[in-house]
């Protein structure tokens, strides 16, 4: 039930952290994985590294040419697209100026449209081009389906007191954008869901958890005591999920988001 067997699957945001990983589990059930990123080369040379017939091809997901570009490319090599996963999102990256910057009160306008237009306006343009493609083509005997990658931070609000340093300074804040963008990511699910439903089209979401990658240790420590299962996550930790809703094991769920964050949301 959780072999892809030779499905076409697209992977936005493919050479990130999680987005690496997700490639290779995709592949690793047998699906013909689409690397894509905003670097060509490097999305090329990914691809040559999963082998098994992969497909390497740049693209910006706010351009709906180079989405069109991304869709010709897909069919070109493989004449079908049965998977989206809509993983490409930025967040933000602050300089000095962090501690004055990252507060709501001061928040420049052009990083919240910027993030609006990369993680909501991106996935909308990625579902409108790739999605309506996989819909045209998909059937009840031939289901596709899209995969849009939130957060927990989609569901909750960010607890500040967690980038808080243990001598009670605070060189950041976690800003309002991230949040607000991975919420829209749950509205444009549900809506894709209904629409696409009858044409045979499963949409639901991912909301992860936080992932361990090099954070200082006072975050690591307490964002660990308020999981259940006492620790972050590890890129891998996201990559069953992906192949269960992209696979005909999840063959009755759409509309749905799938958390897999350790139990962070439990309490």
């Amino acid at each position: 039930m959780f072999a892809l067997d030779g499905k076409v699957c697209v992977v936005t945001g493919a050479l990130g952290l999680i987005g690496s990983e997700l490639v290779r589990a995709l592949a690793g059930a047998g699906g013909l994985v689409v690397v894509t990123d905003l670097d060509h080369a490097a999305c090329v040379e990914r691809a040559g590294a999963l082998g098994g017939g992969a497909l390497g091809h740049g693209a910006d997901i706010t351009r709906p040419e180079s989405l069109a570009a991304l869709l010709a490319a897909t069919f070109d090599r493989f004449d079908r697209l049965d998977v989206l996963v809509n993983n490409a999102a930025i967040d933000d990256k602050f300089a000095s100026d962090a501690a004055h910057e990252s507060r709501f009160e001061h928040y420049p306008l052009d990083r919240w449209r910027r993030m609006l237009d990369a993680n909501v306006t991106g996935m909308f343009l990625a579902c409108q081009t790739l999605g309506s493609a996989i819909a045209q083509r998909s059937s009840p005997a031939r289901p596709g389906s899209i995969i849009n990658i939130s957060s927990i931070y989609g569901m909750v609000a960010p607890d500040q007191a967690l980038y808080r340093r243990p001598d009670g300074s605070q060189a950041f804040w976690k800003s309002p954008a991230y949040p607000t963008t991975k919420a829209a990511v749950h509205g444009l699910t549900r809506y894709l869901a209904a629409y696409w439903g009858a044409a045979g089209v499963r949409v639901n979401a991912i909301s992860p958890g936080g992932v361990e990658n090099g954070q200082d240790a006072f975050f690591v420590e307490g964002y660990t005591r308020k999981v259940p299962l006492g620790r972050m996550a590890t890129v891998r930790d996201y990559a069953g999920a992906a192949v269960f809703l992209a696979s005909d094991a999840s063959s009755y769920m759409t509309g749905a988001n799938l958390v897999v964050d350790g139990g962070f949301t439990a309490w």
